[in-house]
């Protein structure tokens, strides 16, 4: 074997005992990994195709060059906090495979150890070469670290009938699995189905509906430090946490710091409400590790969240399906102006009048296009200001569709029914005047996923992020979406509503 942990920790410093097993263990990785998490492990496939093999891999696995080989890139996933854990590269040689188990391989979804012991299949692990390098762009963003940070990787073979059977390379950061004391956070994201009332009459305005998300979600560790020290992240997500980080040092009289470090976070501005998300768990960490109790709803004021919806906040401490009562409004009421939340500073978020678990049968598709229009601070507040007050007519029939059709959807889980009230809702008060400042493209996404037999289909907040909602599996809405959008580049994802809120867990 090429390498040596003595070698490792020459270059990188000490190994924690659970690194050296996760580098040397010849049993299943998965199985070790849920041993130390103390959660399920799910793969998430990034790309799996069946190539010809190379010179270099041919001669690993003893086939000829030339022959078909499936290669499959993987991550090791937390399955209830979303971190990656590890990410992992196989060569498989088609001509070796059964059909069963090359029809579980090719599902994607299923680790390479349970498939070997489904099958009853008789092998072993030979470790070729375990090290250290730098992490290039593609590892920064897929583990939320700075480029050049320390990634430790083994390689090794699963041989079978004395043969090479998996040409398998396992890679995490140097940081990981060090058990360092400190603080995990991962923060779901939300769907901002519209805002109720912006008109006013009844002395009362905004109000929200949402769903929380089970992925993409914000995932941050916090560690003791006498300073604020901020590792990986876009830049912008770097100076979100860096403002309230210090918000919430100043605020709670904290003498002290931390070293945050992104594990990963959601774009920005693609109505998502990952500012919120990630400014929530920062706060919370902080709060965690100097063991000073704050209730969430202060820490979203704390932090200049929560001052037009309350979803986001919600979402965060409790998940499922959210509706908020809005703020009092008038020259005596908590707002006197219709504006947006990052206008808003200083007003508490929206309480929760009605909090529901979402269906788990019904999945969701995410749609994030490039961005042609992005709404936000300024050009945001300046909407409201233009826009409001919408038509009371407006507002007195969303309120018709989120009581006699969507919430009665929910509970009932009548997914036609609850569909049926979305759809609406994207056409009247505020959320037509939202869709109105995206491109038309949105739309058009919105009608292909309804046509393709999603029961409804919206844009979150301002966009550009589409969803859809189906019982009966996202593929053929995936293909149609892609379709339509030919060249043009998008993220789809498929997730399902959170019922639980943030996971905050101890290091």
């Amino acid at each position: 074997m090429k390498g040596s942990f003595e070698h490792i920790e020459k270059e990188h410093g000490y190994l924690s005992t659970l690194q050296k097993i996760l580098l040397s263990t010849d049993g299943s990785v998965t199985s070790l990994l849920e041993a130390i998490e103390g959660e399920g492990v799910t793969i998430r496939t990034l790309s799996q195709n069946v190539v010809p093999a190379d010179a270099k891999t041919a001669e690993e696995l003893e086939i000829v060059a030339g022959n078909e080989v499936n290669h499959r890139i993987v991550e090791l996933r937390n399955s209830r906090t979303g971190e990656v854990l590890i990410y992992a590269v196989s060569y498989t040689p088609v001509e070796r495979l059964e059909p069963g188990f090359k029809s579980d391989l090719m599902r994607a979804d299923i680790p390479i150890g349970r498939i070997l012991k489904k099958h009853a299949i008789e092998s072993r692990r030979e470790i070729s070469h375990v090290g250290i390098r730098g992490s290039d762009e593609e590892m920064s963003r897929i583990f939320g670290i700075p480029l050049d940070s320390p990634l430790l990787f083994r390689r090794y073979h699963i041989i079978r009938k004395e043969k090479p059977f998996i040409s398998i390379e396992e890679v995490f950061p140097g940081r990981s699995f060090r058990m360092d004391p400190g603080v995990l956070v991962s923060a779901p994201s939300r769907l901002h189905l519209g805002l109720i009332d912006l008109n006013g009459a009844l002395g009362r305005i905004d109000g929200g509906i949402g769903i929380t998300l089970s992925v993409p979600r914000p995932v941050i560790t916090a560690e003791p430090c006498s300073e604020l020290l901020i590792n990986g992240g876009p830049a912008w997500s770097t100076m979100r946490i860096r403002e309230t980080a210090g918000k919430v040092i100043s605020s709670l009289g904290i003498r002290g710091g931390a070293r945050i470090t992104i594990r990963s976070v959601p774009p920005d501005h693609v109505g998502l409400g990952s500012g919120t998300a990630l400014s929530l768990a920062v706060a919370r960490s902080i709060c965690e590790l100097y063991g000073i109790p704050v209730p969430v709803r202060d820490l979203a004021m704390r932090t200049g969240r929560g001052g037009t919806s309350g979803i986001g906040t919600a979402a965060f401490e409790f998940g499922g399906l959210i509706i908020d009562g809005g703020h009092s409004f008038g020259p005596d009421g908590e707002k006197q102006q219709f504006l947006p939340s990052s206008a808003s500073g200083g007003i508490r978020p929206a309480q929760v009048i009605t909090r529901l678990d979402f269906p788990e049968e019904w999945e969701i598709l995410l749609v994030i296009p490039d961005p042609e229009v992005t709404v936000s601070g300024t050009r945001e507040t300046a909407i409201f200001r233009e826009s409001c007050p919408v038509p009371i007519g407006e507002v007195r029939e969303i309120c018709h569709e989120v009581i006699t059709r969507l919430l009665p959807g929910v509970v009932e889980h009548d997914l036609d029914l609850f569909g049926a009230a979305v759809n609406r809702i994207q056409e009247i008060g505020f959320k037509r005047i939202e869709g109105e400042r995206q491109s038309p493209a949105i739309s058009r996404v919105e009608a292909c996923l309804r046509d393709a037999g999603a029961a409804c289909a919206g844009m979150s907040s301002f966009g550009p992020a589409v969803y859809a909602v189906s019982d009966s599996g996202l593929a053929d809405l995936e293909s149609a979406v892609r379709d339509l959008l030919g060249e043009k580049q998008a993220s789809i994802i498929w997730t399902h509503a959170d019922n639980h809120g943030a996971i905050i867990r101890r290091l």
